[in-house]
């Protein structure tokens, strides 16, 4: 077989394997019959690997179809100088009818408006142009009169899923597998053929992209980056629904974040929106993986940065831009599973999330009735003549009539009446005053009725904003020391509730029908302690209830969960001492009971125990390992190897030991009035 023989059978081939993009195949297919009105320009734009070059090649294949002149410049060999893109293309400039193709243009964008104002008018007539190009064409090709009429942009988008199941099905993957490979790639030619590269070991086994793949994929759709910061910026981009200034601000600290937003929203795969910055979904998954697999530690740290920042969001939010606040936080548990994909992370124009009306009365309690029974519309009853301002209800757009609501009441103590008229609240009260007194200034909060009639707590847009707002609560009130929600369907919303850390306190009749309460003390967890922990993967839920009077003061003792993770944060913030200060280490045995400056002492007990684990020559490479990567804050993981002189996977495991010594040291350790005074080191690159 020849060599035109064989870049025939790669043509056809490829040409097979051209799924979808029938909209650019039609303009392609229009200039290239010469159809009138078709443009004598097309400029394909669009991230890395989503497909721009298959498409060149399809134009090429069609054009010598035809019989006429291909001339097909590759613009990453061309350094931007004029000379050379002159010299590559000069055959469209002599031959009438040639195809002129320029790919991967971004390489000399510096040359467009050359390109448009000087070279492209010297061509032969009946040429036609094919551009290819990361970055979107300037605005002076539609804003010339001449020009618009002459050019036409297309902006290649991802694949749909259906799409992406054809493509993987033309790469021979089984249909059982093609699910993890469409959800991983996003719509992204370049992603699904890597992902089908490297199918699962065995049918039915799951899959996973490889570090190789990784690799690969970020150098092709992310390609080099300017600095680290901009790398840094990036892996916030991958986690976050969508970026903003600010919280770039809070995830990098005194970066230059200003000029880091610029960039970023120059990215060919960043969308710029009116909310914020949105990356194309292949790239958020590649970004997110590749970090997941190359440093653990570092990924869970982004996670709980950018976690907390959104906690800082919902706080400085108005009341109802706080659920948006809340939505976009919680995109960071999309794989965490709520139930059935709970959280769609949209806004819901056509529901009102609305305060209590006095007209809305009679429908709530209707609702209740019909959905709960009477006993709870009778609790209900109750609790609109107490605290009316506690109810939100839902109507459609351009309707009056509610179709769902709920309540979360503010109790501070319990009245008889209260007692008498739920059997929840009593329950409740019950609860707290046997395992969790209130002290001065304290309250309990209770998410106690979320009644949407006819699809009672299933999910649904309706629920998603009673979540919504439950949780907007939850991170604004202040004095809030218990809360606790009530929901009927234990069996669906058990399990998601106990990865946030709130189990199941109690169950109650209420007129035969079983509700279920699940609780939480934050006493034992701030918020944002919480959002942090919640933002990490490789830690299990705190355990916040049931909680005693006995672990609310220094020196007492704290679940061994909460310790650890306590410990944990304590090194992550060890640069930060401010952040000490709400430490719920604070609340252990580390610290003397009436300490004058608990947070030094805290971390002076650290300190001890850190030069304790150093009785072996294991435990002195641990204590190197935590050394140089918290107290004297090394950038990266890697630079702590390298401080080291050992291998990034020996550093891991010297890493991880001494996490695990400088827990069991402290827990061993008891509490001293003295405060030594920690190690200091300034912050190195």
């Amino acid at each position: 077989m020849g060599a035109r023989g064989l870049a025939g059978r790669l043509a056809a081939a490829r040409a097979g394997a051209l799924v979808g993009r029938e909209p650019e195949r039609a303009v392609l297919d229009r200039m290239l019959s010469g159809a009138a009105q078709a443009p004598f320009v097309a400029y394909l734009h669009g991230p890395g690997g989503i497909g721009k070059s298959s498409l060149v090649r399809y134009a090429a294949r069609q054009a010598e179809l035809t019989g006429r002149r291909v001339v097909h410049v590759d613009a990453r060999f061309l350094d931007a100088d004029p000379r050379r893109l002159e010299e590559a293309a000069a055959p469209a400039c002599t031959e009438p009818g040639t195809v002129l193709l320029i790919d991967t243009f971004e390489q000399c964008q510096p040359l467009e408006t050359w390109l448009r104002e000087t070279f492209l008018l010297r061509l032969a007539d009946h040429s036609i142009v094919v551009v290819a190009s990361r970055t979107a064409p300037d605005a002076e090709w539609s804003l010339d009169p001449g020009w618009a009429q002459l050019f036409t942009a297309l902006a290649v988008q991802p694949l749909d899923a259906a799409q992406s199941d054809a493509l993987l099905a033309a790469r021979g993957v089984p249909a059982e597998q093609r699910g993890a490979f469409v959800a991983f790639a996003g719509g992204s030619p370049l992603a699904l053929s890597l992902a089908a590269s490297v199918p699962a070991a065995a049918p039915g086994a799951p899959w996973y992209p490889t570090g190789d793949i990784l690799t690969t994929l970020v150098e092709r759709l992310v390609g080099d980056l300017p600095g680290a910061v901009h790398r840094r910026a990036l892996e916030v981009v991958a986690q976050a629904y969508v970026t903003r200034e600010p919280l770039l601000r809070k995830v990098l600290g005194d970066q230059d974040t200003n000029t880091v937003f610029s960039w970023l929203r120059q990215l060919p795969y960043i969308e710029a929106t009116p909310e914020g910055l949105h990356p194309h979904d292949a790239v958020r998954a590649t970004l997110e993986a590749d970090l997941r697999w190359r440093d653990p530690e570092r990924y869970d740290d982004v996670r709980a940065r950018i976690s907390l920042a959104g906690l800082h969001a919902v706080r400085s939010a108005t009341a109802d831009d706080a659920l948006l606040r809340v939505a976009e936080w919680m995109f960071l548990f999309r794989d965490q599973g709520g139930p059935d994909n709970l959280y769609n992370y949209r806004t819901h124009p056509h529901i009102e999330d609305t305060p209590l009306r006095s007209e809305d009365v009679p429908g709530v309690l209707r609702m209740t009735e019909e959905a709960e029974g009477p006993a709870s519309a009778a609790a209900v009853a109750h609790w609109l003549r107490r605290q009316p301002e506690a109810f939100r209800v839902h109507r459609y757009a351009g309707s009056s009539a509610p179709v769902s609501f709920m309540a979360i009441l503010r109790l501070d103590a319990p009245l008889p009446e209260d007692r008498a008229e739920d059997p929840v609240i009593a329950a409740v009260w019950d609860l707290v005053e046997a395992a969790a007194p209130l002290g001065p200034g304290e309250h309990l909060g209770i998410r106690r009725f979320a009644v949407q009639p006819g699809g009672h707590q299933r999910p649904s847009p309706l629920m998603e904003l009673i979540s919504r707002r439950t949780i907007a609560e939850e991170m604004t009130s202040h004095g809030r020391a218990v809360t606790f929600t009530v929901f009927e369907d234990a069996d669906r919303w058990g399990r998601y509730l106990a990865k946030a850390g709130m189990p199941e306190v109690a169950a109650v009749d209420v007129g035969g029908l079983r509700q279920h309460v699940f609780g939480r003390d934050w006493r034992r967890q701030t918020v944002e302690q919480w959002v942090q922990h919640r933002a990490r993967t490789a830690v299990t839920p705190v355990a916040t209830w049931p909680a005693t009077a006995s672990t609310r003061g220094p020196g007492d003792q704290l679940p061994r969960a909460a310790f650890e993770e306590g410990v944990l944060e304590a090194l992550r913030t060890w640069q930060t001492p401010r952040e000490f200060a709400t430490s719920v280490l604070l609340h252990s045995h580390l610290v003397p009971s009436g300490s004058p400056d608990p947070v030094a002492d805290l971390r002076g007990a650290i300190t001890t125990a850190l030069d304790a684990i150093q009785i072996d020559p294991a435990g002195v490479k641990a204590h190197e390992a935590l050394t140089a990567t918290y107290i004297t804050a090394l950038r990266t993981h890697k630079a702590a190897a390298r401080r080291l002189g050992v291998p990034y996977g020996t550093y891991r495991r010297h890493l991880a030991l001494a996490k695990e010594r400088l827990i069991e040291q402290l827990l061993r350790q008891p509490a001293t009035a003295s405060t030594p005074t920690p190690p200091h080191s300034s912050p190195e690159e």
